[in-house]
């Protein structure tokens, strides 16, 4: 293999060099710093300084944390908020979109992640428009529709999607667009500014690494703030939140998008987890994770009763998808062997590869290991 230019990132991680973890689609590996960070927090910060935190640093969090995670999206500074769950966002930002719509559809990833499509599906029935899933890669678009949901990657297959062509046949349509960037961020240099998407969100606890049940994010460009308004209208999206008065008057800005108090643990912990991230190109971690998912591909291909779903092209994300008629249990042993990946039923075997720790040698341990089971 070439030279890897991430090779030293790896040593941030705590890791145990006799697991193959390749399950970073799922949950990401802690950066070792972060526990002593949420220590600090704990200790200092909450115990020591109490409620003087608040105005200490900890009130400005979501967008300050926001901003570090826009880096990440293309966002400029200002558009990025870390708030409230993926499902919450997505609520957000799809009631923002259809709002005041004189159309009648909202249309959807037929392949969709299933909480993509049940938030899809209540937004439908509170604002009684059409819900229609299609093929993205056989995206129509009408006059009727009123916004687009789109995953960026299918967390099934691994397929990439064009989100430029996409989100420019939307607007040609006079649609709007949503994006869900939960296996896309992290994973390759997306430009939301420079493509015009509408909204975005996603998670990081995937590949940004923030720890199980991290806050999600919301992107809400500059130029369509004033007229994001969202259903959830909570005391922190308020202009003046401490002034408590009775009318709901929204920040000006992206604050718009938080509702209610921020979960100050997990945000400064996902904020210490976005260190590793600092000084790495995202041109190097998309060439990683395409040269680690395609020897993965090389050494499985061919294996009994082994097929393999994720495109063999640049249009996946970071992970291979096996289809075999056996991989609930087949996942199993893998991971009674040490090789962690994760099974979706009914047959699907889903190995997630993180290129600022995983390795060409654990993708050769990990083939290995399904070999000899099957």
């Amino acid at each position: 293999m070439n030279a890897d230019p991430l090779a030293h990132v790896r040593d941030l991680f705590d890791l145990d060099d006799d697991v193959v973890y390749l399950d970073g689609n799922s949950l990401g590996a802690p950066p070792r710093h972060v526990a002593e960070r949420v220590r600090d927090v704990i200790r200092h910060q909450w115990g020591g300084r109490l409620i003087r935190s608040w105005s200490e640093g900890w009130w400005e969090t979501p967008e300050r944390v926001g901003d570090r995670v826009g880096r990440l999206v293309g966002a400029a500074p200002g558009q990025v908020v870390v708030a409230d769950s993926t499902s919450v966002n997505l609520f957000k930002a799809l009631m923002a979109a259809v709002r005041g719509t004189d159309r009648s559809e909202i249309v959807v990833d037929a392949g969709t992640f299933p909480t993509d499509g049940y938030i899809a599906r209540s937004v439908a029935e509170l604002t009684g428009l059409e819900l229609r899933a299609v093929d993205p890669e056989r995206l129509d678009v009408s006059p009727a529709t009123a916004v687009v949901l789109l995953n960026h990657v299918d967390y099934r297959t691994g397929r990439l999607l064009d989100m430029a062509a996409l989100t420019a046949q939307a607007h040609a349509a006079g649609a709007k667009v949503v994006w869900d960037l939960c296996h896309s961020a992290g994973v390759l240099p997306i430009e939301l500014d420079r493509l015009g998407v509408d909204l975005a969100v996603g998670c990081t606890y995937k590949f940004l690494n923030g720890g199980p049940g991290s806050p999600a994010f919301i992107y809400v460009p500059t130029h369509a703030q004033a007229d994001f308004h969202q259903p959830l209208t909570g005391w922190t999206g308020h202009e003046a939140p401490f002034a408590m008065t009775p009318g709901y008057v929204p920040d000006p800005g992206v604050s718009r998008a938080r509702v209610g108090t921020p979960d100050i643990i997990s945000m400064l912990a996902l904020d210490a987890a976005l260190d590793v991230w600092d000084g790495v190109d995202l041109k190097d971690v998309r060439a990683k994770g395409l040269a680690l998912t395609a020897h993965f591909r090389s050494l499985v291909e061919g294996l009994p009763g082994v097929e393999v779903i994720t495109p063999d092209s640049p249009w996946r994300g970071h992970q291979v998808s096996l289809r075999h008629p056996d991989a609930a249990v087949l996942m199993e042993r893998l991971v009674e062997r040490g090789v962690i990946g994760d099974h979706r039923p009914p047959d699907v075997l889903r190995f997630g590869f993180a290129p600022l720790y995983n390795t060409f040698e654990e993708a050769e341990r990990a083939a290995a290991a399904l070999a000899a089971l099957l």
